[in-house]
């Protein structure tokens, strides 16, 4: 049977702001549009024509249907987590109010849907963590030079197609103008600035800004973990996987696992509010069991199948079940808790257990992160999911400023693991 068709509503062409006007909008009302309004005001302070270039380079091929404007995805993704709605209620919130539509580039108000609410999926498989980077520091940069009174014109050759490549370096052909008075002091030390960079006799550029920097952990969804609980979830999808891979007319009766009784030990565990170790370390001796016995069944029915019937995702399952039976077992023989790139979460293997130091919370578990606070914008300079020194990463902060404003920070602020010899020498040198 063919599956159901969804017919997407045609997205509107992106205009560049500068050939969008809020007075021209048409409502079904018989008024315009308030300028006052938090969309409208949003509008008009994002750089458009340089995020949905970046965007739009995602899409290097031709062939195929024409993808849905940079705007319209960006706008709506800032529309859902603005207002914090599902996929489900953001369609729904831009069909019904034109404030919006008109944040997401449409020129006229329209009852249709901008598109099915499933293609979320897919922007978020396109806005990689490099993209979104990218973006950012568009943004913020632009935010940044719109409150010391500077705006930088990007020339390009079509509407929202930037010639350079790097969101966060200005090219040397820039204009600099004043949103101020032209015969304001503001604008004459920027008539200044600009001549030097014209003739290029200028002095040399002063340190200038405040750098406040910071490791954290970003915290991950996922109950708090126990080798317990891993194990009992691990031994519940080994059961899954062999229900799927078991055919009655090949294999004959279905290999027993035991799956009642050992539901029982893990709950006649679990329910106590007092557990010794003993009590636990036995608990898990007979989970690892049951996985053992899970797992030589699935290589068994894997091994008399003429093709294997897992899917993708149900193999990474498997593999990532071998991981943890072999952590688990290490540790139990060895009465040790830790191991190496040691997995805490079946669906999210990635995810490691960061150590802090923390009274409250001694261990998190979620991305460690290094970010850079700049005038109020927080900049991610690093990412991982494993645990590393902060204090190699400050250099590349300092250059990352440099890179964004031309000139290197007056201040440093950072906590004492960062000041290092070589970070005091490295910083000296930039002074």
């Amino acid at each position: 049977m063919r599956g159901s068709y969804k017919k997407r509503a045609p997205s509107p062409v992106y205009s560049s702001p500068n050939q969008l006007s809020f007075e021209g909008f048409e409502t079904p009302f018989e008024q315009h549009l308030d300028v006052n309004n938090r969309w409208i005001f949003l509008a008009k302070h994002i750089p458009w024509d340089r995020i949905v270039g970046v965007y739009d380079k995602v899409f290097s091929s031709t062939e195929g249907r024409k993808p849905l404007n940079g705007r319209l995805v960006l706008g709506s993704l800032m529309i859902k987590h603005l207002c914090k709605l599902s996929d489900r209620e953001t369609i729904a919130s831009i069909q019904e109010n034109m404030y919006m539509q008109y944040f997401v580039g449409y020129t006229s108000f329209t009852r249709k849907a901008p598109f099915s609410a499933t293609l979320f999926v897919e922007f978020r498989k396109r806005l990689t963590e490099d993209l979104l980077a990218k973006i950012n520091d568009i943004v913020a940069t632009h935010a940044i030079n719109f409150e010391a009174g500077q705006h930088v014109e990007f020339p390009s050759d079509e509407p929202g197609k930037p010639d350079d490549n790097s969101p966060c370096e200005t090219e040397p052909s820039a204009k600099i103008s004043t949103t101020e008075n032209e015969g304001s002091q503001e604008g004459q030390l920027l008539k200044e600035a600009l001549k030097e960079q014209e003739t290029g006799n200028g002095e040399e550029i002063k340190n200038e800004g405040q750098l406040l920097m910071d490791a954290t952990v970003s915290p991950q969804n996922i109950a708090y973990p126990t080798d317990l609980k891993l194990l009992n979830v691990t031994r519940e999808k080994c059961e899954e996987l062999i229900d799927n891979v078991h055919i009655p007319q090949l294999h004959g009766k279905k290999p027993r696992t035991y799956r009642n009784t050992a539901r029982k030990e893990f709950l006649n565990v679990s329910k106590k509010k007092r557990k010794s170790k003993n009590l636990i370390r036995s608990a898990i001796r007979k989970q690892l069991g049951y996985i053992k016995r899970d797992l030589k069944h699935i290589e068994t029915l894997l091994a008399n199948s003429k093709h294997n019937p897992l899917t993708q995702k149900e193999r990474e399952y498997l593999e990532t079940i071998k991981k943890i039976y072999a952590q688990q077992l290490y540790m139990y023989e060895n009465r040790t808790h830790t191991v190496e790139d040691r997995i805490v979460n079946l669906h999210q293997p990635y995810v490691r257990p960061i150590v802090r130091g923390k009274e409250k919370s001694k261990v998190e578990f979620g991305a460690k992160i290094q970010a850079s606070l700049v005038k109020g914008f927080v900049f991610l300079d690093h990412i991982s999911w494993d645990a590393f020194n902060e204090s190699s990463y400050l250099l590349n902060s300092v250059e990352k400023y440099k890179k964004q404003f031309g000139y290197y920070p007056y201040e440093v602020l950072a906590d004492q693991i960062y000041c290092t010899r070589e970070n005091r020498k490295l910083l000296k040198e930039k002074t």
